[in-house]
């Protein structure tokens, strides 16, 4: 392999072209759709959606294979830069435009790009991501079960979330200590505000704060501690992984009333 994977950059180049494919087809991609690949790598994803729509970004942050990337996909619009930085709107050629995002990408950072396309779900429409297989079964969890947690409760509450196949170590150069999966977010179209969205991932986090404490003692230790819960309608002697997505946005919007 000419270009060596970097550690500083969670670089582990998928290498079996069947498994490209699954992710490819998941995605379906459309000749019209816009596109954005983060973190192409050596391309084995980038060639096979280049095929496919004609409006493709991809974004690398690694200076050493983007050059390669340009030579090897004229017709791709090859982006330096890291994804976290980058204005998605400025890719859009207008407001009724949406994105749809596609990536193997450096599960270091799971967290932080799966939020920026959470702020940004207006005018993104999905996102088909190789991610952790552990963190996966996180995202997918249900009420009651150890993997259920802040990161299943706000990506299920704001996007349809599928858990699409698991992944060998075997696939990726170097190889990976852990197993992967593929998941599929598909954003919903809830009439929220932003104040509301706010509202509703602090009072997650809240409610988590204290896992194996009562929702009373995790909202009393967390920065809604002013508030009394005792008329939110909330069961508050029950712990946070018993709640479903209807209770948190109940509890959510009770808060976010009790702050007017």
């Amino acid at each position: 392999m000419s270009v060596k994977p970097l550690k500083r950059f969670g670089q582990n180049y998928l290498r079996d072209e069947n498994i490209s494919g699954k992710i490819v087809n998941e995605l379906k991609p459309q000749k019209s759709d816009y596109i954005i690949e983060i973190g192409p790598g050596l391309g084995s994803l980038t060639k096979l959606l280049a095929e496919q729509t004609n409006n493709l970004f991809a974004v690398e942050i690694d200076k050493r294979v983007v050059d390669k990337l340009r030579v090897q996909f004229p017709g791709v619009n090859i982006i330096q830069q890291d994804f976290l930085k980058l204005d998605l709107k400025e890719l859009l050629h207008s407001d009724k435009s949406k994105i749809r995002v596609i990536g193997n990408i450096p599960y270091n950072l799971t967290s932080p790009i799966f939020f920026k396309l959470l702020e940004n779900s207006k005018i993104v429409s999905d996102a088909v991501m190789m991610i952790q297989y552990e963190v996966a079964k996180r995202l997918t969890a249900k009420t009651n079960t150890k993997d259920y947690g802040i990161f299943g409760v706000i990506f299920q509450f704001f996007a349809e979330v599928k858990f699409c196949f698991k992944v060998s170590p075997n696939v990726f150069y170097p190889k990976p200590k852990v197993y992967s999966a593929v998941v599929h977010l598909r954003f919903k179209n809830l009439e929220i505000t932003e104040l509301q969205k706010d509202f509703f991932i602090k009072v997650v986090k809240a409610c988590f704060g204290n896992r194996r404490k009562t929702l009373k003692n995790s909202l009393s230790n967390s920065i809604f501690r002013h508030i009394n819960f005792s008329n939110s309608g909330i069961n508050l002697s029950a712990r946070a992984e018993e709640l479903s997505l209807e209770d948190f946005w109940s509890l959510a919007e009770f808060t976010r009333k009790s702050h007017l």
